[in-house]
């Protein structure tokens, strides 16, 4: 009863836990595919502006979105820079990277979380 107990009051540490290292896995793999699809003369701080934001709870479901936040230095958001190279414009040929890393990632992303509250329920149950 008392291992039940506590699994039940670690379950929130648990699943952000093992969410967050799965969204590390999709950050570190989409910056590698941002990288290559970036010309020569990128500065890097479109790269430098990905990240991942607070793990919440929404509508019964812990999430974490990996995104673009703030702007470069002509004022322009890195979520539109980052948006036109993935979809395109008319005058620009797109160079997905997001759908890529996620096609690449789906069944790491998956056991890697697995893995993690594997770790956790050994700690809880011995």
């Amino acid at each position: 009863m008392l291992k039940l107990s506590r699994l039940e009051t670690d379950m929130e540490m648990i699943a952000k836990k093992a969410i967050y290292a799965g969204a590390k896995v999709v950050a570190d793999a989409m910056k590698i595919n941002l990288k290559g699809v970036l010309s020569d003369e990128a500065t890097g701080e479109l790269v430098e502006a990905m990240g991942i934001t607070p793990i919440k709870l929404l509508g019964g479901q812990w999430t974490a979105k990996i995104g673009f936040d703030g702007y470069d230095a002509n004022g322009v958001a890195y979520q539109l820079i980052a948006r036109i190279l993935e979809s395109g414009t008319s005058t620009r040929k797109k160079k997905p990277f997001m759908r890529k890393t996620m096609n690449q990632v789906k069944k790491q992303v998956a056991e890697v979380m697995t893995q993690v509250i594997d770790e956790e329920m050994k700690k809880i149950f011995g």
